[in-house]
């Protein structure tokens, strides 16, 4: 096999390259450092063997050489391995190092770039490394050389007098020394300089000050620092979106998490992922949907009726394809189920307005004087309101258990830095039970529920709810979350 040194990029899980997606993806042993965004880790199987490595300033971290050999040693055990670096594998990374050390072992590897945060984090903070006017270079240089070599090999003066944008990674500890060093290399004291701390996440933050002062501010690290005209520039589109600076807690289930999480980013946000849910298969083992799925070809139900994508999935994956619901319509509840049905080839005949089984209910046409049969593929615990409502419009109802939704194992890590968040977002009944059954009623200030029966829950179990859509969906309760906190777009 081969060991893939896969660049992270800056910080934002978005901007991940395809190919490190897709390597992520079928990887069996993931070495990663403390810049890797921990979302990137739930890109992996649930099997892969995860080793952290550290790479802290000033903290504990593995040496290179114990880095190189473990390296060495998966990919000579014939895995998928992925070491994954924050930025570029190549820009002051030692990824270098790390691929030399493959090479004169025998081990395939391959190098997958990634975005610098020499570029990506002064983009983020509205700072253009070069302008066509006024700075058309640009110098990208370490701050912090390998204190094992015993000198110095960055010229300062020269990089000073070379003019243009200079970028330095990882210069917030000798910063004092290095601003001195361009002054007396003929720079302007009063030349802009920025730094720019972890750049493109929702952490980030920006200094703004001039080369000779900026050292006077408070600094942290991880931070690129910028000196140069260009440094003065303000096009912070970034830092403006709707949510920069929040923190969201997500509880819905890790594989279900994705829609609602890139959508908060989108806004800015800080996404913490505490899944209080998983989805696994019913009790029965999936009997009674072998069953069901046997049935539709010898009984066609008037109606079947879906109210969760989940249910979809699971009920489709039991038929031959979608020619087996020819003679039975459709009906379907939220979105988030239209769009499982149209990957399935399916247009349902009834949706309701409102996106809940009160809704279809109102909506739904009473059975015929000599009745018809409905079915139902759901979650295996379900409330019986729609059960009961078909019933008592002359419908016999064959409820046939999909999934179950089982508590998730707590990560005992989270419990303080979800507390300590902005807000808390509910999209089921379940992933409030069960998040008060793991962490307490003890929530984040602002509470969200994707609509009123997810809501009444919390309410039962003491949690106060600050915002509920007017529609049950995740885009509507991300828009009514945004409109919560003032910041309309």
């Amino acid at each position: 096999m081969t060991v893939y040194l896969v660049g992270a990029g800056p910080g934002d899980p978005g901007l991940l390259t395809v190919r490190g997606a897709e390597l992520l993806a079928r990887a069996e042993v993931i070495v990663y450092d403390r810049l890797t965004a921990s979302e990137l880790l739930d890109l992996a199987p649930a099997d892969c063997r995860m080793v952290h490595v550290g790479k802290q300033p000033g903290g504990p971290s593995v040496a290179q050489d114990e880095i190189n050999a473990m390296l060495v040693r998966f990919g000579g055990d014939g895995r998928c391995v992925v070491r994954l670096k924050g930025g570029d594998p190549y820009v002051f990374a030692r990824g270098a190092e790390e691929a030399a050390a493959l090479e004169a072992a025998g081990v395939d590897y391959e190098v997958v770039p990634g975005i610098s945060s020499a570029f990506a984090a002064p983009s983020a903070a509205g700072i253009p490394v070069t302008m066509r006017y006024s700075s058309t270079h640009v110098t990208v240089v370490t701050g912090h050389e390998d204190p094992t070599k015993g000198r110095t090999d960055v010229n300062w003066e020269a990089i000073a007098a070379a003019g243009g944008t200079i970028v330095v990674l990882m210069g917030v500890g000798r910063w004092q020394a290095i601003s001195e060093r361009l002054i007396a290399g003929g720079l302007d004291p009063d030349t802009p300089a920025a730094a720019v701390q972890w750049g493109s996440t929702s952490r980030q933050h920006t200094v703004r000050a001039t080369l000779a002062t900026l050292g006077q501010q408070r600094l942290g690290t991880p931070s690129v620092i910028v000196v140069g005209s260009v440094a003065a520039e303000r096009l912070d589109w970034f830092e403006r979106r709707p949510l920069f600076g929040r923190r969201v807690v997500i509880t819905r289930a890790r594989e279900q998490a994705s829609k609602l999480a890139d959508r908060l980013r989108s806004l800015g946000a800080e996404v913490v992922l505490a899944p209080t849910i998983e989805i696994t298969g019913p009790s029965d083992g999936g009997e009674s949907l072998r069953a069901a799925a046997v049935e539709l070809g010898a009984s066609k139900p008037a109606w079947v009726v879906f109210s969760s994508a989940n249910a979809v999935d699971r009920f489709f994956a039991r038929l031959t394809d979608a020619r087996d619901l020819a003679g039975s319509r459709v009906a379907a509840i939220g979105p988030g189920t239209l769009e499982a049905l149209e990957r399935c080839g399916i247009r349902a005949d009834l949706v309701p307005d409102r996106y809940v089984a009160e809704g279809l209910l109102e909506v739904f046409p009473a059975a015929a004087a000599d009745g018809g049969r409905v079915l139902l593929p759901r979650a295996e615990v379900a409330r019986d309101i729609l059960v009961e409502g078909l019933v008592a419009k002359g419908w016999t109802v064959e409820v046939v258990p999909t999934y179950r939704t089982v508590p998730a194992p707590v990560d005992e890590s989270l419990g303080e830095e979800v507390r300590s968040a902005d807000a808390i977002c509910f999209a089921s009944s379940s992933s409030v039970t069960n998040f008060v059954a793991a962490y307490g009623a003890s929530t984040p200030a602002v509470v969200a529920a994707i609509g009123p029966v997810t809501a009444a829950r919390a309410a039962e179990l003491g949690l106060e709810v600050s915002v509920v859509p007017q529609r049950s969906t995740i885009p509507d309760m991300v828009d009514a979350l945004e409109e919560h906190f003032g910041n309309p777009r």
